[in-house]
């Protein structure tokens, strides 16, 4: 049983009997199956953790989905719950991607159940979940009563300088109820009493509420947000009251100044070990190394700047690199939560983090200034950066490259033919496939740039 989304350069052949939950994408060779069940949709987390005990005998049982599922799949029939083989009576309701049952009386206390989603619950494309899903849990002795709080908040209370395309949430002290986490239980205020409007999700396995509102937030403006008493746990418990917080948006759309390069500004490639190219790359600024020495593949490839191998120069760019790193990545003011797959999206200038990979795959990126030739956009990803071929980062309304920072928390590969904007500073190496192009600068601090017949030059200032 396989788990997660396969992206091979040749092919992938899936033997006998084997069940995969998530995709099988070949870029050049085949896909061959053999009495296989391959499934995107799965269930995900379960609110009753497996195995967990003193779940509270008044509250509800709920699992979250990888993606959005048909509302029809998900029922009584699909979702069960039992005590050993005598089921439970109860309902069962669908928010988000989050189903949830409601058991019609209070459980017995001290007691094991079993839930299981079957595959019948499938997708909106009609895809079933590989194999069946189930957990088990141990009621506790007596009804939670304990209140739900609000732990912390996203932007603070009194946080100023808010990037104005902020998106507001609310991190819970225990697991809510998804269905009580609306419009009507988290709302946001601005000037003069106006509503926020917007959509609002629940992410089951953070306890996260958030508000994303339908425009951008007006500008060195005070906004009031409240989580009400309509927010409810798994067992019924409110919160003792409102939550109430306030914080001020900045005068920019994105709230940042640009990172700074020092030293690092003129060179176009710069790495910590080896500079390795093959083909007819052209390199428009600097490159440079430090502490290696290694440059190979220069000609038959063209650097229209001054190469710098292991001299004072590469070593000084290396140090501004390092600092201009540790600036991005320890930028927080207004951080915007993303992950995975930032293809087919339009983002407006701010500071967009991830705690994993981000990729740029099932569509191109467009970075959309609105008309503000100032506007900075920065990545923080923990983890790599990855584009597929013949991808694009699209630059609009005013955005410029040189305003554009990836910092990125292990290697960064563009793919074959992608054509990508911006200035990448990577804690390990980045890798150029065939024929890419890059309209800004590519900076490793630890390890190797590798180059394959590229256009890389600096952005516009």
């Amino acid at each position: 049983v396989f788990k997660g989304n396969i992206l091979a350069l040749a092919s992938i052949t899936v033997t006998t009997g084997a069940a995969v939950e998530g995709r099988l994408l070949a870029r050049t060779g085949a896909v061959t199956l053999d009495s296989n069940i391959i499934a995107p949709a799965s269930a995900g987390a379960c609110i009753v953790a497996n195995a967990g005990t003193g779940w509270p005998i008044s509250g509800n049982v709920a699992v979250t989905f990888s993606e959005a599922m048909d509302p029809l799949t998900i029922t009584t029939e699909t979702f069960t719950l039992k005590q050993g083989t005598t089921a439970v009576a109860g309902t069962v309701s669908y928010a988000g991607v989050t189903a949830t049952f409601t058991p019609a009386s209070a459980l017995a206390p001290l007691t094991t159940f079993t839930a299981t989603v079957t595959t019948g619950a499938r997708d909106l494309a009609g895809n079933a979940l590989a194999t069946d899903y189930g957990w088990s849990f141990t009621t506790g002795a007596t009804p939670d009563t304990t209140r739900p709080t609000v732990s912390s908040t996203v932007p603070a209370n009194a946080a100023t300088a808010v990037a104005i395309n902020q998106t507001i949430n609310a991190t819970f002290s225990k697991a809510m109820d998804p269905l009580t986490i609306n419009t009507a239980s988290l709302r946001v205020t601005g000037p003069g009493g106006t509503a926020v409007t917007g959509t609002v999700g629940y992410d089951v396995t953070s306890k996260i509420a958030t508000l994303t509102p339908a425009s951008t937030l007006a500008p060195n403006a005070v906004y009031t947000a409240t989580i009400t008493t309509g927010a409810r746990d798994l067992a019924g418990n409110a919160l003792a009251a409102n939550f109430v917080w306030s914080f001020t948006t900045a005068a920019t759309p994105g709230g940042q100044v640009p990172v700074a390069l020092g030293a690092a500004t003129t060179f176009v490639v710069l790495a910590g070990s080896t500079v390795t190219n093959t083909g007819a790359t052209r390199v428009n600024g600097d490159l440079g190394l430090s502490p290696g020495t290694a440059v190979t593949g220069f000609p038959p490839g063209t650097v229209n700047g001054t190469i710098h191998a292991g001299d004072p120069a590469a070593a000084q760019a290396q140090l501004a690199l390092t600092t201009a790193y540790n600036d991005a990545a320890g930028r927080t003011v207004g951080a915007i939560t993303v992950a995975g797959n930032l293809g087919g999206q339009t983002l407006t200038p701010g500071l967009y983090k991830s705690t994993s990979s981000l990729e740029i795959s099932s569509g191109d990126l467009t970075l959309d200034a609105q008309g503000d030739a100032n506007a900075v956009f920065i990545f923080q990803m923990a983890s790599t950066l990855t584009t597929t071929s013949a991808r694009q980062v699209i630059l609009s309304g005013g955005a410029r490259a040189a305003n554009v920072f990836w910092q990125v928390g292990s290697s960064a590969t563009l793919g074959t033919g992608s054509v990508f904007k911006g200035n990448i500073l990577a804690l390990a190496s980045i890798t150029v496939t065939t024929g890419a192009t890059v309209e800004g600068r590519l900076l490793a601090r630890t390890a190797a740039v590798t180059l394959d017949s590229n256009i890389i030059g600096l952005p516009l200032p």
